[in-house]
């Protein structure tokens, strides 16, 4: 078996409290007609198995594959994960601050009818930018992802186990954790656990973001998944 290359262990800063985002920087929700042509192309592309099931508690996608980690590796995953610094954007400067506020206000429309409670969009969005930011990812990818894999439901949970908005496996808590699975739905927990796993995985296939997708998955090599992440990624772009 081919040695792993080391995971890079993740620095977490612990910047000052952001407040909420002013009115000029909120937009108001946005037709989600837009939303559902996308989920129809998904759905005209052959991936029906890979969305989320409507009404249902249970996330249609795959999962991890528990896989031997050396010594290394597993040392830096739980590094990664085990560093609990809150989910607070870090910016350098006031323009950062600002474009930053452009893209909450912007994602929070998106999210509006999946999340009616501002203050809920604002925890989730902070911390998907946070932890998508520490594990050096595309905070559109790991929104694509997380569409894909939960529909962006906290307490979704696979036929295979997966569980919470990035629909990790339980073993992982085992390999890298704690060994607390229920934790895997608090929000924090599950978006660390899965960017680290993420930004495991792509390191493993050199920055091959099409393998890396297909491994999060337990499909690598086939196309459905990948595909279906990256067409859902055009809809948290911001415009340019």
């Amino acid at each position: 078996m081919r040695p792993q290359a080391p995971c890079p262990l993740f620095r977490a800063a612990a910047p000052p409290e952001i407040g909420l985002a002013p009115p000029w920087a909120v937009e108001p929700p946005v037709d989600t007609s837009d939303f559902l042509y996308s989920r129809r192309k998904l759905l005209q592309r052959g991936v029906a198995g890979l969305l989320p099931l409507g009404f249902s508690g249970l996330a249609a996608a795959g999962g991890q594959l528990e896989e031997p980690l050396i010594d290394s590796v597993r040392t830096a995953l739980s590094a990664a994960v085990g560093n609990r610094a809150p989910p607070v954007p870090e910016f350098r400067d006031t323009e950062l601050r600002l474009a930053y506020l452009r893209w909450l206000g912007a994602m929070s429309g998106r999210l509006h009818k999946r999340m009616p409670e501002w203050q809920i969009r604002k925890e989730f969005l902070q911390s998907v930018w946070y932890e998508s930011k520490r594990a050096g990812l595309d905070v559109t990818l790991v929104l694509g992802l997380i569409q894909v894999e939960s529909n962006f439901r906290k307490f979704a949970v696979s036929v295979v186990g997966a569980r919470g908005f990035m629909q990790v496996m339980p073993f992982w808590t085992r390999v890298i954790g704690d060994g607390d699975a229920s934790r895997l739905f608090d929000l924090q927990t599950n978006l660390r656990f899965g960017c680290v796993i993420l930004r495991h995985y792509l390191d493993r296939e050199r920055g091959d973001v099409f393998m890396g997708l297909g491994r999060y998955n337990g499909s690598r090599g086939k196309a459905p998944y990948p595909n279906a992440v990256l067409d859902a990624t055009r809809l948290w772009r911001l415009p340019t």
